[in-house]
């Protein structure tokens, strides 16, 4: 498991940003279309370069074309299925209320799971899902909770905590996906060849997964429910088991994949054994599952019956051994 992340942290390959700057683009057009084009070209040199550490950066190079392309998306947002289509370069916001990239905190994390700490993790504020049970909802549904960072400043923090043992930068929030610019910004900035690791709700849409890819080292997903009712009620988010079983689809082709699921009580039949059932039939045993224990009823959890309480352990056990039971090697 996670292969190529520790042999980027042996030095051995380069993290996929680094590769990213180091493809060369003759130029930028204005065009949207054709900045799409050179992209889908530029990617298989990528592809092709991806076991290979080479020294010098291009410029302008893939990275910047990335960054191009989501700034033309910014301009009508459809970086998540929720599609608002607002212009956030001119201010305007959509569901997630992200004017402009805000950091909440940042600092190293112990608490991830033993092949990532200690992890860099970095807290944006904002999320386009509006979960009732959200533990992090203080900055998660308040998206001016946070302070604005230069990139530049940003990606000094960043080799700053490389250099004191982080393995790799985590970025999470509420949720990365309203921030994707900002962070591509950083980390055309970013000098470290430090593994990259996406945390996130996994509702990006296909256009935003597209550039993501010869980004992302890791996806570090958040599988939440089994099912679109769960989701539409519980986290107000419609469509969720297309495009986030997509999602992990697109994720498992680009990269290496962690898959959370945390287990919510009253949930075993409707949510966890269904994603489970997904994991198995689409992505296989072998896939790294981490089945969470950690619930508690947090925000407006109290106000929806079936989660006002902590997960039992008896149902924890029982999807623990369901998982088991297919095939699935899951650390207690």
């Amino acid at each position: 498991m996670l292969e190529r992340y520790f042999k980027i942290l042996r030095g051995e390959v380069l993290p996929n940003f680094q590769i990213a700057k180091r493809i060369q683009v003759d130029r930028i057009p204005s065009s949207l279309d054709e900045k799409l084009e050179i992209h889908a070209e530029k990617m298989e040199e990528l592809r092709e370069r991806r076991e290979k550490v080479e020294d010098s950066e291009a410029k302008p190079n893939l990275l910047d074309l990335k960054l191009s392309i989501l700034q033309d998306y910014s301009k009508s947002c459809n970086l998540c299925e929720r599609r608002c289509g607002v212009n956030r370069g001119e201010g305007e916001i959509g569901f997630c209320r992200v004017r402009e990239a805000r950091v909440a905190s940042e600092f190293l994390h112990f608490g991830e799971e033993p092949e990532l700490v200690p992890s860099h993790t970095i807290f944006f504020a904002g999320c386009n899902f509006n979960c009732v049970f959200c533990q992090n909802w203080d900055i998660s549904q308040h998206p001016e909770n946070g302070a604005i960072i230069e990139p530049v400043e940003l990606s000094r923090i960043i080799e700053f905590r490389f250099k004191g043992g982080s393995r790799n930068l985590n970025l999470v929030g509420g949720e990365p996906t309203p921030n994707a610019a900002y962070i591509l910004e950083v980390l055309r900035e970013l000098k470290a060849n430090i593994p990259i690791v996406w945390n996130s709700n996994m509702y990006m849409s296909r256009e935003l997964m597209q550039i993501l890819d010869g980004v992302i080292d890791i996806y570090l997903t958040d599988f939440k429910y089994g099912n679109d009712e769960c989701a539409l009620r519980l986290s107000n988010v419609p469509k969720y088991m297309e495009v986030v079983s997509r999602n992990h689809l697109l994720a498992a082709k680009q990269c290496e994949l962690i898959i959370r699921h945390l287990i919510l009580p009253n949930h075993i039949v409707c949510c966890s054994k269904p994603v489970i059932d997904w994991i198995e039939k689409q992505l296989g045993t072998d896939v790294y599952l981490n089945l969470m224990d950690q619930y508690r009823p947090e925000y407006k959890a109290m106000k929806h019956k079936e989660i006002s309480r902590f997960l039992r352990f008896d149902e924890y056990r029982e999807v623990v051994e369901y998982a088991l039971s297919k095939g699935f090697k899951i650390r207690l």
